[in-house]
């Protein structure tokens, strides 16, 4: 892969992230946590995009000055380098919060001028776009300000490395896997420094190690802002990743239940259109709404003896309360179908109140797990067969 081309897919990479954080900042504008992550992606993503070499060519052609691109980059990545201070700063919190922020940014911003104000006091009259700082290694005050900005980005990625890396140890989930990721981008991007200081000190020596500036910096530096992006992403896609799994996994059980109700929901028309495309927690949500209405419809049919009789029986097998519970239900389900299906039973209205409030979504689950096994053995009625003994009106 080309330099140029690595370079705006790691910025391509960078900034669709950002994309995907930009609706949480738009609704939490005054977050400084918010702010600091949107800054670090963005300002990444436009390191890697002016330092492409296209991009570099364009910027000296259209400024009139040789090489003029080197200090925009260099201020780019210093830029980086103060919201990625920010950002741990704000993750550690504390009561000097904003001040320690405050801080880092003067600290950057004056290293921003000492790169402007070197590159106008050197001279780097041949363009150079993609071995600039081997090329004026030894070049007065241009050597200075590469020194300059790879210190800052050393030291940005060196604290961002220890400190995510550090935090980990004490938290879980997403998170840890979060602040692993990033603390591995930013080693990344450490690398990408030291290689280009070991490449600058080669040749203060008379040793060209050229490759080492550019090739492989390069790649260490497209390996950490992917890194980078995923480990920002990471912590906010997690839950939303486990909640899905679990509506699929919870719509996944449910179905033995639909199963069992799919003769009352067919003919009586209760079940609503099937959502297409759909996500995981509406496809949910439609199910139970579904074997609710097939529920409220079977109130009328639901026998109170019966699952007083069917719960006592699971409970003496079982010992387990919500187990019996699920099972009792399960039995009463089972018979309800049978007798909304028989024109000869009537529904009850009388005052008498069925065995419990309609199902709570945990418990529709653990009678679907119930309809699931062996079919739930009927207790012997107390009263002929077809005479509902319960119901709502």
């Amino acid at each position: 892969m080309t330099g140029g081309l690595l370079n705006y897919v790691s910025c391509g990479v960078l900034w669709l992230g950002l994309l995907v954080k930009a609706p949480d900042l738009l609704r939490h504008r005054r977050d400084p946590y918010l702010r600091a992550i949107c800054a670090v992606l963005g300002l990444a993503g436009l390191c890697f995009f002016l330092g492409a070499p296209p991009t570099v060519g364009a910027v000296n052609r259209i400024g009139g000055v040789p090489n003029l691109a080197a200090p925009l980059t260099y201020a780019a990545i210093t830029g980086y380098c103060a919201a990625s201070q920010v950002l741990i700063v704000h993750w550690r919190g504390g009561p000097r919060v904003r001040r320690t922020a405050r801080r880092w940014i003067a600290a950057y911003a004056v290293i921003v001028i000492g790169i402007t104000a070197t590159f106008a006091l050197g001279e780097a009259p041949v363009e150079r776009r993609t071995d600039l700082d081997t090329y004026y290694a030894t070049t007065p005050y241009i050597a200075q300000m590469i020194v300059l900005y790879l210190l800052a980005h050393l030291t940005a990625a060196t604290v961002t490395a220890v400190s995510s890396l550090r935090w980990a140890r004490r938290v879980g989930g997403g998170l840890r896997a979060g602040l692993l990721l990033l603390g591995a981008g930013a080693g990344c991007g450490a690398g990408y420094s030291v290689s280009k200081l070991v490449a600058v000190a080669a040749r203060w020596t008379g040793r060209d190690w050229t490759t080492l500036g550019t090739s492989v910096s390069a790649a260490a530096a497209g390996l950490g802002a992917l890194l980078t992006v995923v480990g920002v992403l990471v912590p906010l896609t997690a839950p939303r990743a486990a909640e899905a799994r679990r509506a699929r996994r919870t719509y996944a059980r449910l179905e033995p239940l639909e199963r069992a109700l799919d003769e009352v929901l067919t003919r009586r028309r209760l079940r609503l259109p099937r959502p297409r495309f759909a996500s995981p927690a509406t496809r949910l949500m439609w199910r139970q709404t579904s074997i609710l209405n097939a529920l409220g419809h079977l109130d009328a049919y639901v026998d109170r003896d019966l699952f007083d009789r069917a719960r006592g029986d699971a409970q003496a097998a079982t010992g387990d309360p919500a187990r019996a519970e699920a099972a009792a239900w399960a039995a009463v389900i089972t018979a309800a179908v049978r007798r909304e299906a028989d024109p000869r039973v009537p529904p009850s209205r009388g005052a008498a109140r069925p065995p419990a409030p309609v199902p709570e979504p945990e418990l529709l689950v653990r009678i679907a797990d119930a309809l699931a096994g062996p079919v739930p053995a009927l207790p012997v009625p107390a009263v002929p067969t077809g005479t509902p003994t319960a119901g709502t009106a």
